[in-house]
């Protein structure tokens, strides 16, 4: 989820959701040992639960970005072994950190000594052609001494070698039954699944063997499905949004954004283009929202654009349009 689960998205997410735990796309310790910290890690109050996922592999400074994290208020500290793009495995971090299990060990340690917040992993089932139980349960196993609590397992083998990070996550076959098996295994540890799963239905039944489920591309693409969660999945009320009154919201953020960061509409817009996914006229809401001619106009006047009768769309960004959205 590199560039795309970034602050702005998260805020998004959070207008439809108010419990599910939202999490920052990786964030590697180079990135934040000798650059810009509060350019990766700056994020919204309203994000809250809000997990900061870390990529990296070297014990001393794990630790000084996970203190880095809780002193920026984070909830969760999440370091990613699961990750299998070439340029990460350059870096010796992500699904690669597998195949050391205790180099992860004690980079757990090293965070868990030293933030209060938990300290959770990230990985695969697998890497490679390996596809044994063992291999997985004994990296579970020595990670969970070093102080982790809570694995989030992504329930394909990640190929390290041959594939792209697309196909990574569609070639390797699911296997949800080992990710079972872990959990029968650790009973006293907080088993979360990945990979694969796109529907409330696949939820339900997958909550019914675990502790928890993490969705990625799908809530992305169909960020409405979001809206269900609290009440379907937290016993809670629903956040009482509708479509309309969340991108109304995200126009007012928008606005905000431009006025105290600088940060161009669009920019932020291309995280909500799935709003309106399967409704009637959504190609052309996109096709407004993606149109960067109109980054110049006031958020609020692009709304009124989007929301214009087809035919009023013709005249572009005439007065008798953009006056609309200012009625």
């Amino acid at each position: 989820m590199m560039d795309w689960t970034d602050r702005h998205c998260r805020y998004f997410h959070r207008l439809l959701s108010r419990h599910a735990l939202l999490y920052t796309e990786m964030v590697t310790t180079g990135a934040l040992v000798h650059g810009d910290v509060a350019r990766h890690l700056r994020f919204n109050a309203e994000e809250h639960p809000v997990a900061l996922q870390l990529g990296g592999s070297e014990p001393a400074d794990l630790a000084h970005c996970a203190q880095l994290g809780e002193q920026w208020g984070y909830d969760e500290i999440n370091l990613n072994c699961g990750c299998p793009s070439e340029r990460v495995q350059r870096g010796a971090f992500g699904a690669c950190l597998m195949a050391e299990p205790q180099l992860v060990a004690d980079c757990v340690k090293a965070m868990v000594d030293v933030v209060d917040v938990p300290v959770t992993v990230k990985h695969r089932i697998g890497i490679d052609k390996t596809e044994s139980y063992e291999f997985v349960r004994d990296f579970v196993g020595a990670v969970s001494e070093a102080g982790c609590q809570t694995f989030i397992v992504h329930a394909r083998n990640a190929w390290l070698q041959g594939l792209s990070p697309k196909e990574n996550r569609e070639v390797p076959p699911l296997r949800y039954e080992l990710v079972y098996r872990l959990k029968r295994e650790f009973p006293a540890l907080v088993i979360v699944i990945n990979g694969g799963i796109t529907t409330g239905e696949q939820v339900a039944a997958q909550l019914r063997e675990l502790d928890g489920v993490m969705v990625g591309r799908e809530a992305y693409h169909n960020p409405w499905w979001l809206a269900s969660w609290d009440e379907g999945f937290f016993d809670a009320a629903p956040a009482g949004q509708t479509r309309e009154s969340v991108e109304s919201q995200m126009v007012d953020y928008m606005a905000r954004q431009a006025v105290e960061h600088g940060t161009p509409w669009p920019s932020i817009a291309r995280h909500m283009l799935g709003l309106r996914h399967g409704l009637p006229g959504s190609r052309r809401w996109r096709q407004v929202w993606s149109d960067h001619k109109l980054k110049t106009l006031h958020p609020r006047e692009v709304m009124a654009l989007a929301h214009a009768p087809a035919w009023a769309s013709e005249v572009g960004t005439s007065r008798p349009v953009t006056d609309l959205a200012h009625a």
